[in-house]
Parts: C-alpha cells; sequence; structure tokens
C-alpha cells in the first residue's frame, strides 16, 4: 500500500472498527503468507498459500472501498 493510503488507513482507523479491524487483518495475512514462502510447497501447503492471498485480497478490496468513500 502506498504511504498515502495508509496514512488515510490510520486516521480513519481511529472512527472505522471495519477499517481497523480489516487492516489488522490484512497485516497478519501478509505476515502468514511471508511465513509460508517455501520453494516447493506440498500440495496442502498451496491450498492453504491460495486461500490466505484470496482472504487478503478479499479484504483488501473492502479496504479500498471505504477509503473510496472518504476520498
Amino acid at each position: 500500500m502506498e504511504s498515502s493510503e495508509l496514512e488515510l488507513i490510520h486516521r480513519l482507523s481511529a472512527k472505522n472498527d471495519e477499517l481497523r479491524h480489516l487492516f489488522t487483518q490484512h497485516q497478519k495475512y501478509e505476515t502468514q503468507l511471508t511465513s509460508m514462502t517455501v520453494r516447493h510447497p506440498s500440495e496442502s501447503e498451496s491450498r492453504e498459500i491460495a486461500r490466505v492471498k484470496r482472504l487478503k485480497l478479499r479484504g483488501k478490496d473492502r479496504i479500498q472501498q471505504i477509503l473510496a468513500a472518504h476520498r
């Protein structure tokens, strides 16, 4: 995320519980994906990586919707 987006997120998070929750989850998923990085993941690891990526993307899409409403 860009620094201007991060600034807006931090400013709006003080008033918006959903945004605060979504951003916290987004950071959690990012950390989780970083720790899951494996050269040759097994099939189950690949499925879990794909699941976490979908959750992260869904959350980011909602964050973008909230930010767009405040721009």
